[in-house]
C-alpha cells in the first residue's frame, strides 16, 4: 500500500489541506448566500434621465433596497441606443453588486441588427428577472392637423418624406415603431434619432419634429397638460382606455417596451437565485406596484429562465422586422 502524501505546505500536512480546501468551497455558495448583500449595490440605467427606463429604475431601485435593507444606487449612463450603459454593466465583476436594468434596445433590437456590439446580450448577461412592461405612445404635436392614426397615414402619404418623427435613438423601440408604420402603410415618414427619450420629448415640445413613440413619463404629463396629442398606443390590447391601439388600423402592428434585472455572466448562481426572490417580491409589493402602474407600466416577474427565453424570442422577432424594413445598423 503506497504511503499517504505527506508533504508539507506552512507546516500542514497535504491531505489536511485538501481536506479544507473541500469543506470551505462545499460550504462557500451557502455563506455568500447567507452574507449577500452586505454593501450598497450599483443599479445601472443605460438611458439618461427623463425617459421611462431610467424613472422605471428609480422605483426598481427603492424596492429593491427596502427589500434587502442595503442601499440601490441608481447610475445614469445613457446613450447609444442603450450601448454604453449595457456595455459597461457586461465588464463589470460578477459578485452580485452590480446590476443593470436592460430594455428591449441593446438586448433584443441591437443584437438582432447585425450591428457590431462590444458585448454578447446571450452570452455576457445572466437574466434575473423582468419587472414591468408598458405600451409606447403614438404622440403628435398639436400643431399637426390630424386627430387619429388614418388621418395620419393620410397626411404621411399625401406629403411623403415632410414628417418626422423622434426617437430615443438610433435601433431603438421607438425607432423600431416609426420603421413599422412605414412598413405597414407603406407610407415615408423620416426618422430623427435623439440621445434618450427626454430629448425627443423636448424636440416634439418645440415642434422640432412632429411625432413620437413615447414612453409614459417622457410624454403623459405632457399629453395630460395639453402640449402633446396622442394617438394610439402600440400594445397588442388597449392599455389607455381613451386610446385605439395601431393594431386595430395597421393589422400586425405591435411593439412594446418591457424592463428587466440582469447581472454580468458568471454571477454566482445562490446570488440570482436571492436577487430573483427579492425582486419579486419588490414589485409584487402594493406600494411599488402602484409607483410602476402610475408611471405607465405593469409589473411583471418572470424567473430568470424564462426571462432569458422571452429575450431570445424578442431577438428573433426584431431581427425579421429589421429585414423587412431594410434597416442598415449605423
Amino acid at each position: 500500500m503506497p504511503a499517504p502524501d505527506r508533504r508539507y505546505t506552512g507546516g500542514v500536512p497535504r491531505l489536511a489541506l485538501l481536506a479544507c480546501a473541500t469543506l470551505a468551497f462545499g460550504t462557500a455558495p451557502l455563506t455568500l448566500a447567507q452574507g449577500y448583500p452586505s454593501k450598497p449595490i450599483r443599479l445601472i440605467s443605460p438611458y439618461p434621465p427623463g425617459g421611462g427606463t431610467d424613472a422605471t429604475a428609480r422605483i426598481v431601485a427603492l424596492a429593491l433596497g427596502d427589500q434587502t435593507g442595503q442601499q440601490v444606487i441608481v447610475d445614469s449612463r445613457g446613450g447609444a441606443s442603450g450601448r454604453i450603459g449595457t456595455e459597461l454593466a457586461a465588464k463589470a465583476v460578477p459578485d452580485g453588486y452590480t446590476l443593470v436594468l436592460g430594455n428591449v434596445a441593446p438586448l433584443a433590437i441591437l443584437p438582432g441588427s447585425g450591428m457590431k456590439l462590444t458585448y454578447d446580450a446571450a452570452r455576457d448577461f445572466q437574466p434575473v428577472s423582468m419587472v414591468a412592461t408598458s405600451d409606447y405612445i403614438l404622440t403628435i404635436h398639436p400643431s399637426l392637423p390630424v386627430r387619429s392614426v388614418k388621418e395620419l397615414i393620410a397626411l404621411a402619404r399625401s406629403k411623403p418624406g415632410a414628417l418626422t418623427y423622434a426617437s430615443s435613438g438610433n435601433m431603438g423601440g421607438p425607432h423600431l415603431a416609426g420603421e413599422l408604420i412605414n412598413l405597414l402603410a407603406k407610407v415615408s415618414i423620416l426618422h430623427v434619432p435623439y440621445k434618450g427619450n427626454g430629448p425627443a420629448a423636448i424636440a416634439l415640445l418645440t415642434g422640432e419634429s412632429q411625432m413620437m413613440f413615447g414612453s409614459g413619463p417622457s410624454v403623459v404629463p405632457q399629453i395630460d397638460a395639453g402640449r402633446l396629442r396622442a394617438l394610439a398606443t402600440t400594445g397588442p390590447t388597449r392599455s389607455m382606455k381613451a386610446l385605439p391601439t395601431m393594431a386595430e388600423l395597421l393589422p400586425g402592428y405591435e411593439v412594446t417596451q418591457w424592463y428587466g434585472i440582469l447581472v454580468p455572466a458568471g454571477t454566482p448562481k445562490e446570488i440570482v437565485t436571492r436577487l430573483h426572490k427579492e425582486i419579486a417580491a419588490a414589485v409584487a409589493n402594493p406600494k411599488h406596484a402602484q409607483a410602476l402602474v402610475k408611471l405607465g407600466t405593469q409589473p411583471l416577474s418572470m424567473t430568470p429562465d424564462e426571462f432569458g427565453a422571452f429575450i431570445k424570442s424578442e431577438t428573433g422577432k426584431y431581427a425579421k422586422v429589421i429585414k423587412a424594413a431594410k434597416i442598415t445598423p449605423e
